[in-house]
């Protein structure tokens, strides 16, 4: 295990261009005990560093959205706010979401029985034009996730300079225990009560959690009935055969890697000479992968929710990608490999971790625990903020999900414009300009960091906070 001391963490921050974090008041015992930090010590943590979730004001009473997520969305966003220096009338007006709808979904099972559904649709800015996000179908889903997720969205599409706000949805289920049929229903009575507050110039849904090509095939094809024409336009991460984009299925995890091989190349590290875990083995996680064994690094660990496989001479990507899709998951699979639980996989010595599972993976629980040089951020808030504190202080820098995962909402982006336009480019020319895209905004948020002195995510908030400030600033508020 590599020595984790307070000068080892300094030289790596100086070797990456980090800024100085002050030390942080944690007993070295309770970080790297069986346990990790203590909850008390984890608040000492996040005191220090960035503002408390219990700081962050609230006008009156709690909001229905104030869960867990959407405070961690929030404490980011009051500590970038310091930092950006934007007037009273930009913090004020993008704290909260514009608009969050709840439905409930009366849907007809194969049995004959109906069933109501919880539903939301969070719309968090329209500054920038219209809102843009996914729509997952999970037992977890709520207004403050989808909250928190709009928020983030907002972000990324500032980031990576798209005309595009924040948006978030999802309906409460428990998809595998659904019929192809039952699933088919959900949506398309789904949009159906969202057809009003959706559409091409107002809200774009796209794929997201158990979600996928078929499901906004089935979007469109609901709304274009009430249009009364094809709308392809409405949603992204649609089939090809109907106007989706040849790389869209691809994109989130080949933008991953496109942006650790730039933090590579800035810090002088060769890729091909890299030992690369990756917790998540679906559309992102798969991909990044894949990419990232296409390129020569060693990808020594992977994992999805039946568990992780791991070989520190390296996986065959290839043969895992198959097996996946012979048996449906990695449960099984036992050639050359030993079987790893993710939580293992999170604390295996290795130089690069991909967090393309889910939210809230690495905590202050755990942060103490991580044997990498290097975290990137595949999944939306897959780091905890008192986590993200006690990396900054082991000198790990972390590459922040609104700036590592944007590949896929601009490629999103360039769906819906080549749908606009009914002018579809080939698979070449979107990569090259996804390539583009990631690289200017990746060099914008390190230029931040540099300048600043800042974490590269509070560089990334900071950069798309002035991104957002300046269209409001441009617009004022309409009386």
């Amino acid at each position: 295990m590599r020595d984790l001391d307070r000068d080892r963490g300094a030289d790596r921050r100086q070797q990456l261009g980090m800024p100085h974090v002050e030390r942080l008041d944690i007993e070295r015992s309770g970080r790297n005990g069986p346990s990790g930090p203590s909850s008390a010590a984890a608040r000492t943590t996040l005191s220090r560093t960035l503002p408390p979730v219990a700081k962050v004001a609230q006008p009156g009473p709690a909001l229905e959205w104030d869960t867990p997520l959407y405070q961690q969305a929030r404490t980011q966003l009051e500590h970038a706010l310091e930092l950006s220096e934007v007037p009273e009338l930009v913090s004020t007006r993008l704290r909260h979401p514009e608009r969050a709808l709840i439905l409930m979904l009366p849907v007809e099972l194969d049995d004959g029985s109906y069933r109501s559904f919880p539903a939301y649709r969070v719309q968090h800015s329209s500054l920038l034009g219209p809102t843009k996000g996914g729509i997952r179908y999970d037992e977890a889903v709520d207004l403050g996730e989808c909250a928190a997720l709009a928020m983030w969205m907002t972000w990324k599409c500032a980031l990576l300079r798209l005309p595009y706000g924040g948006a978030k949805g999802g309906v409460r289920c428990n998809p595998r225990e659904l019929s192809t049929p039952e699933i088919a229903r959900i949506t398309r009575r789904l949009t159906a009560e969202l057809a009003p507050f959706i559409g091409p110039e107002l809200d774009i849904p796209a794929p997201d959690m158990a979600t996928n090509e078929q499901t906004m095939a089935w979007m469109m094809d609901t709304y274009s009935m009430q249009m009364g024409h094809a709308v392809p336009e409405i949603v992204t991460g649609k089939p090809v055969s109907i106007g989706g984009s040849l790389f869209r299925h691809e994109a989130t995890g080949a933008g991953v890697v496109m942006v650790v091989e730039r933090a590579c190349a800035r810090v002088g590290w060769d890729l091909a000479e890299q030992a690369c875990a990756v917790q998540g083995f679906g559309n992102v996680g798969g991909i990044a992968a894949t990419e990232l064994h296409a390129k020569g690094a060693r990808v020594v660990a992977v994992s999805d929710v039946s568990g992780g496989v791991y070989s520190p001479l390296g996986l065959d990507i290839p043969a895992l990608h198959a097996y996946v899709s012979a048996n449906g998951s990695l449960e099984g699979y036992m050639t050359d490999v030993e079987r790893i639980t993710n939580e293992e996989l999170l604390e295996l010595e290795c130089d690069i971790l991909v967090l393309a599972a889910r939210e809230d993976q690495v905590t202050a629980a755990n942060a103490g625990k991580l044997r990498c040089r290097l975290v990137a951020e595949g999944a939306n808030g897959p780091t905890s903020v008192a986590a993200d504190a006690i990396l900054a202080e082991r000198g790990i820098p972390v590459l922040p999900d609104i700036l590592t995962n944007a590949g896929g909402v601009t490629v999103s982006y360039f769906e819906w414009v080549q749908d606009l336009g009914r002018l579809f480019w080939d698979r070449d020319e979107i990569r090259r300009r996804l390539a583009d895209k990631m690289s200017d905004a990746f060099d914008r948020v390190w230029s931040v960091s540099q300048e600043r002195g800042i974490t590269l995510r509070d560089a990334a908030l900071v950069a798309a906070i002035r991104e957002v400030a300046a269209a409001l600033v441009s617009r004022g508020i309409y009386p």
